[in-house]
C-alpha cells in the first residue's frame, strides 16, 4: 500500500473512533441547549412543562448508557487494523483535524438505530421483510437436499451490521459480507465477535428524535441487543466480514454463486459499475438477488459525483450485461430504520428481482 494511502486510511480511522468518543459530549451539549432555552420560557409556561422538564434528566441518563455501549464497541478496536499505532484510548487526541462534525457525530446515531434494525428482536419485523424475500430464493435457487450448502459462495456487498449475512451463513452457505463503513465495521466486529450472551446490552436509539412522539417515553424506548448469541450460532459455519470499497475489493471473474445486495445499488456514484461487478463476479449460471430502492446517497451533493438512472434504465442496463430476469416484484413495501412509535411513519416501495448469469456467458472486458 501506498505510504500516504496508509496514512490517510489511519486518519480517517481515527477520526470514527474519536466521533464515537465525542458522543456523549455532544448530546449532553445538545439537550443542555434545549434545557437551556427552556429555563428561559415564562414562569407560567414552565409550570405547564412540569413534566417536559422532567423529561432532561431521563433523557441525560440514556445518553450515560448509550455512551456506555459505545465505549465498550471502540475497545481495543485498534486490533482491528494493522500497525496503526494508536493512543491508549484508540485514538490521537492531539490531531485537531479529528473533531468531528454534527454530521459525523449523527453517524453514531445512525449506527445505534441499525443496531435496532439488524440485532434487536424489535427490529425483526421490519428486517424481515427485507431480508426473508432474498433468504427464501437463496434456499430455492440452492435447496439444502440437493446441493452441499457449504460449497455455494454468497456474497452480501453493503452488509452493515451483518444480520443479513449472518442469516445466511447460519444456514449453511459459505457467506462474506463486504462493508466499507467504518462505523459499520467497527460496530458489526463487536455484535459478531465479542457478544457473548442474548440481550447483552441495552440502548436507546431514538434520542434525537424529539419530533413526531405521542409518549415522551417513545424518544426514551429501550431496545435490548442481540437478540441471538452470535458465537453460539456461527461455531460451523464459514462467515467473513470483508472491509473495503466493493468496487476494489471484488475483482476475481467468476468466483461468487450468488450476490445478495439489500439497499445496496443505489450508493454507488454510477450505479453501471456496480452491475458490471457484479456480473464479473458471478460464476456462470449464478443468480443476483436484489431487494431496495433507489435512494441514490449522492444525489443531493454540490458536485455532479452521481448519476440516477430511474429502475426503467437500471434494468435496460441489466439486460444490456447479458442477465436473465427470472422473477422481478415491484412494490415490495420495506421500511428502513423506523421508529415504529412515531407519528411519521416511511416506507418504500422497493423492487426485488432475481437475475442469472447466462450458463454459456464467456469471459469479460472488465475495467
Amino acid at each position: 500500500m501506498d505510504p500516504c494511502e496508509d496514512e490517510n486510511e489511519k486518519e480517517h480511522f481515527q477520526k470514527i473512533v474519536w466521533t464515537f468518543e465525542n458522543y456523549r459530549d455532544y448530546s449532553l451539549e445538545r439537550l443542555q441547549r434545549t434545557e437551556d432555552y427552556f429555563e428561559s420560557l415564562p414562569v407560567a409556561h414552565k409550570n405547564l412543562l412540569s413534566k417536559y422538564k422532567d423529561n432532561f434528566q431521563v433523557l441525560r441518563n440514556c445518553i450515560e448508557d448509550n455512551y456506555s455501549v459505545i465505549k465498550s464497541i471502540i475497545k481495543d478496536v485498534s486490533s482491528m487494523f494493522e500497525n496503526f499505532g494508536l493512543s491508549e484510548n484508540g485514538v490521537d487526541t492531539k490531531n485537531k483535524d479529528l473533531i468531528p462534525s454534527s454530521s459525523e457525530i449523527e453517524k453514531v446515531q445512525v449506527t445505534l438505530k441499525q443496531l435496532t434494525r439488524d440485532w434487536s428482536e424489535e427490529g425483526k419485523k421490519e428486517r424481515n421483510a427485507s431480508y426473508q424475500p432474498i433468504i427464501q430464493e437463496i434456499k430455492r435457487q440452492f435447496p439444502s437436499g440437493k446441493c452441499d450448502t457449504s460449497s455455494i459462495k454468497v456474497l452480501v456487498p453493503g452488509a452493515g451490521l451483518g444480520r443479513l449475512a449472518f442469516e445466511i451463513a447460519r444456514l449453511g452457505y459459505t457467506c462474506h459480507g463486504n462493508e466499507f463503513s467504518g462505523y459499520m465495521l467497527i460496530t458489526s466486529n463487536y455484535v459478531l465477535n465479542k457478544c457473548y450472551q442474548e440481550n447483552q446490552h441495552v440502548i436507546y436509539p431514538w434520542l434525537y428524535q424529539s419530533e413526531n412522539n405521542v409518549l415522551s417515553s417513545h424518544q426514551t424506548a429501550r431496545v435490548t441487543f442481540p437478540d441471538v448469541n452470535p458465537r453460539d450460532t456461527m461455531q460451523n459455519n464459514q462467515f467473513l466480514m470483508i472491509a473495503g470499497d466493493f468496487l476494489q475489493v471484488y475483482k476475481q471473474e467468476a468466483e461468487w454463486d450468488c450476490v445478495a445486495t439489500c439497499f445496496f445499488i443505489d450508493c454507488a456514484h454510477n450505479i453501471v459499475s456496480f452491475i458490471e461487478t457484479i456480473y464479473h463476479i458471478l460464476k456462470p449460471g449464478g443468480v443476483w438477488i436484489n431487494l431496495g430502492p433507489l435512494l441514490y446517497h449522492f444525489s443531493n451533493g454540490f458536485l455532479p459525483d452521481s448519476i440516477e438512472p430511474s429502475y426503467e434504465i437500471v434494468k435496460e442496463v441489466i439486460l444490456g450485461f447479458g442477465f436473465v430476469f427470472e422473477t422481478e416484484v415491484i412494490g415490495v413495501r420495506t421500511a428502513y430504520a423506523q421508529n415504529p412509535n412515531s407519528m411519521l411513519q416511511s416506507e418504500y416501495n422497493s423492487v426485488f428481482f432475481v437475475c442469472r448469469k447466462p450458463w454459456d456467458s464467456v469471459k469479460s472486458e472488465f475495467c
